[in-house]
């Protein structure tokens, strides 16, 4: 299955803060706020949405194509090379001429919580890259649009509903400004629908649609629950209820829900159902929040299909190693 993954490529620059944000809100002045916190250390990593997807499905035997806008300094830097070497193909690829690569400052709490800015930066000309011209010169099979530039992501998901692409809506952190009429032309027509709780609710208050809606709106909604797995609804209403891996030593949170995209996408791609697809979705994100950065982690064959078994058994194990390509693992 041809996979591209569509969305923000950025350096994250990643920060600790030694306490919690909530110490310092005033529920009642949230109007007037006027904080700053001290970070004890910078962590510079490489980051964006549809960069950490591609790596995460790289690292289980895809070479998806990234659709993105870049800087110079991508290329400069070596996060080109970086990406490429991971087995993501990077060859059609805007690099904008003028802007740097987008910044993403991530500063985390000692309770998980996050405060995130970002400068868009050669996003912006997202909106000038033709999925269109992608798909001529090699047919699209499974399109996820991630958080971008929103002209570029409205650009990209009328492209793959007038050409019949099946497309995977990501809008996750686009969510938060977005009116629901936007919202709405964003995920109309998925085949998926990624995105956590809280973003669930998000969608649901803003669009007006309830469950009813959306099932006639979309296809499979995949909702991330955190530390307790993920809930998927399926296309004909059911119900499916995976819980997260047990046993792991949370480090930072950072990417972790953009690796359980790549480890579900990478299911579906080998002809897995939904439990088994949030499953290798599931594994693969715990190997994220054990590390420090998004892209800083490494697929063990038998490590991971070890770490799986235990969780959700040997019948799920034989089958996630039958269809995935993770090595001469036993």
């Amino acid at each position: 299955m041809h996979l591209a993954i569509a969305g923000s490529v950025a350096t994250d620059h990643l920060q600790t803060f030694s306490g919690r944000f909530s110490d310092s809100l005033v529920p009642d002045q949230l109007d007037k706020i006027s904080v700053s916190f001290l970070v004890e250390d910078l962590d510079v990593r490489r980051g964006g949405c549809a960069a950490n997807i591609s790596f995460g499905l790289a690292q289980l035997g895809h070479r998806p194509l990234l659709v993105a806008a870049v800087g110079q300094d991508f290329v400069s830097q070596g996060y080109e090379k970086w990406l490429d070497s991971a087995g993501v193909d990077c060859s059609r690829l805007r690099v904008s001429d003028t802007r740097h690569t987008a910044l993403c400052t991530i500063t985390t709490d000692d309770a998980h919580a996050q405060i995130v800015t970002f400068y868009p930066g050669a996003m912006a000309e997202a909106r000038e890259i033709d999925v269109a011209t992608l798909h001529a010169e090699r047919p699209i099979d499974l399109l996820l649009i991630g958080p971008d530039d929103p002209t570029g992501m409205l650009r990209h998901t009328h492209t793959a509903r007038e050409l019949g692409i099946p497309f995977a809506a990501d809008p996750s952190q686009q969510l938060a400004w977005a009116d629901g009429e936007l919202i709405a032309d964003l995920i109309d027509g998925a085949a998926y629908l990624f995105c956590n709780e809280y973003e669930a609710a998000l969608i649901e208050k803003k669009t007006g649609w309830n469950d009813d809606d959306l099932r006639r709106h979309v296809g499979t909604r995949v909702v991330t629950h955190g530390k307790d797995g993920a809930v998927v609804h399926t296309a004909d209403g059911e119900l499916i209820e995976v819980a997260a891996i047990d046993g792991i030593t949370a480090v930072d949170p950072t990417g972790v829900g953009d690796s359980f995209r790549a480890g579900y996408l990478a299911g579906v791609a080998a002809g897995l159902g939904a439990e088994r697809s949030v499953q290798v979705g599931c594994t693969i994100a715990a190997c994220v929040v054990e590390t420090i950065g998004t892209q800083e982690y490494a697929v063990d064959a038998g490590t991971f299909l070890s770490r799986l078994e235990r969780q959700y058994g040997s019948e799920a194990r034989t089958e996630i190693h039958k269809a995935l390509s993770l090595g001469g693992v036993a």
